[in-house]
């Protein structure tokens, strides 16, 4: 039986990134806070600068990339030391571990990259996400915000500590 593995993408894997950020877009691109259309129009500069903003990793089983998600490192509200963002699996892979595979390598490396307190950001109406990171551990917190990118929706913050 195979078993999901995560990678760890550099600079130079921004098609691998790009690819599976414009399927997760085409496939959900209501949970998301980016545009299919403008991402698609994205330069290679642009997708590699994303790439030196943010730590992109990558779910595959049996060669395919499956999920995705991105790691920031800030200090935020609730003394968060890093912020998920990006978080995506493929429809078809939902239920097989590809995002406790993520969270697993994200909480496997908390110390040596400061990932101790993780935070994210979740639409108020995507009760399957929030179901999902809350089976993860993450509890609301604060009051529901208002989008600066998509006005008029709605997003929970959400944090854990990483889990040893």
């Amino acid at each position: 039986m195979s078993h999901v593995k995560v990678d760890e993408l550099t600079e130079n894997d921004w098609m691998r990134y790009r690819d599976i950020r414009i399927k997760a877009l085409e496939s959900d691109g209501h949970a998301f806070g980016g545009d299919l259309k403008s991402e698609c129009n994205f330069s290679e500069e642009t997708w590699r600068e994303k790439a030196r903003q943010y730590l992109g990793l990558v779910a595959h089983l049996d060669g395919k990339d499956i999920g995705m998600m991105t790691v920031e490192n800030l200090v935020g509200d609730f003394d968060v030391t890093c912020w998920i963002g990006s978080c995506w699996v493929n429809p078809e892979f939902r239920k097989c571990g590809a995002l406790r595979a993520l969270f697993e390598y994200v909480d496997g490396r908390s110390t040596e990259k400061s990932w101790q307190i993780q935070g994210l950001g979740v639409w108020v109406n995507n009760e399957i996400a929030i179901t999902a990171y809350e089976k993860l551990g993450f509890k609301k917190i604060g009051e529901a915000q208002e989008s600066t990118r998509k006005p008029g929706k709605y997003y929970q913050k959400m944090i854990r500590v990483a889990a040893k």
